[in-house]
């Protein structure tokens, strides 16, 4: 019997998404659930049914990025007969055979503008129209729970995503924040993982070195809670002794105490400064790392001035390598000071002149400046 999804760990992020959780089953309202891939969205889509009135109902789950497009529609409304090459009977879609349960969206934000309205208007009246027919084939009662690694504020920006779509399945926002972000979770999660698979393989327990559970809180993980699942059944195989040693370890974890740790990020407040790394450090976008909590309000302006203000010490008042130690493009330069301007988090570029440091070998060019001059008067 397979076991029921639980939510593991004992930071702060986890309490406020098991908050979250509660409040998402007490309704039918839709919900989004946000995050990088891997860090366990389907869990909580699966803890949100289970806890709420429709738990002894379907719970049926489309990965949108896993089907053609052309196939997306029929998948989720059905088809009839003849409606199309292999359409040899009719079937119906997935929202029909979720009536009275839930309906898990993962990777929503990968659909095409076409399905979107479709969505939008099933989401609207709750009618079924199957591919090939000219009919309402039923209207059905199903509660939708999407998900997505996607930055749907930037997506909504660049046009590739319906901002009537964005808010229809907004309602209830379930944001995880990354493994890296939550590090008091990587032990009890081991522990976990490591439990269930060496019941699941017959094995011995061994026991883990101190050094070797450092070395795991000090890792990345990029891969979030999935990479750290696989590397824990790949050890409970693979291990050949009483204890689990560093050497166990693949290397790119094995060996990253070599390097001293990351510290805070000196000016900043401790969240401020995960995220400020994870631009300069981490190559992520300021608009998914900053700019999408700052509109979700998970940031304040303080927060947002501090980072600014520390990206502006590092490029000497240059406003255009700003743009590039953010991981922008270029021609996000506009946008980017029309945002901190409308939010007064545009900084006056001179107090940073004296404090310049070069980012790369080439450093920000002198010729850089001169946007700013003109940016700063208008």
């Amino acid at each position: 019997m397979e076991s029921l999804p639980q939510l593991i760990g004992s930071s702060s992020a986890v309490r406020d998404i098991e908050q979250e959780i509660v409040c998402a089953s007490r309704s039918d309202a839709k919900v989004l659930i946000t995050g990088e891939s891997g860090v366990g969205k389907e869990i909580v889509a699966q803890l949100i049914h289970q806890r709420s009135r429709r738990a002894h109902s379907p719970l049926v789950t489309m990965n949108c990025a896993g089907v053609p497009d052309s196939l997306l529609e029929s998948e989720l409304f059905g088809h009839v007969r003849g409606s199309f090459t292999d359409a040899y009977r009719d079937k119906r879609g997935l929202l029909d055979q979720a009536n009275g349960g839930t309906v898990f969206m993962d990777e929503v934000g990968e659909m095409s503008l076409r399905m979107q309205a479709l969505l939008l208007r099933f989401l609207e009246n709750g009618e079924i129209q199957r591919v090939g027919s000219s009919r309402i084939a039923s209207i059905v009662d199903v509660r939708v729970i999407a998900a997505t690694n996607r930055n749907l504020v930037a997506r909504i920006a660049d046009k590739s995503f319906r901002e009537d779509l964005y808010y229809r399945l907004n309602v209830i926002h379930v944001a995880i924040p990354p493994l890296r972000e939550r590090r008091e979770d990587i032990a009890p999660l081991f522990t976990h993982f490591f439990r269930n698979y060496s019941s699941k393989h017959r094995t011995e327990s061994p026991a883990v070195s101190e050094e070797t559970m450092e070395r795991l809180k000090a890792y990345h993980w990029p891969g979030n809670v999935r990479e750290l699942k696989n590397l824990v059944e790949r050890l409970v195989v693979r291990a050949h002794s009483g204890v689990i040693t560093p050497a166990d370890l693949p290397r790119e974890i094995s060996g990253v105490l070599a390097e001293p740790a990351p510290t805070a990020t000196p000016g900043l407040k401790p969240r401020a400064s995960v995220l400020f790394e994870r631009m300069s450090v981490g190559g992520e976008s300021f608009w998914s790392v900053v700019y999408e909590p700052f509109m979700s309000r998970d940031l304040t302006r303080e927060d947002l001035r501090a980072i600014v203000s520390r990206g502006l010490e590092r490029t000497g008042g240059s406003y255009k390598a700003l743009v590039r130690s953010f991981n922008l493009e270029p021609e996000d330069y506009k946008r980017f000071l029309n945002f901190l301007r409308k939010y007064e988090c545009h900084m006056p570029f001179q107090r940073f002149r004296s404090m310049r440091v070069r980012l790369t070998e080439e450093g920000p060019r002198e010729d850089d400046r001169s946007g700013e001059r003109v940016a700063a008067k208008g």
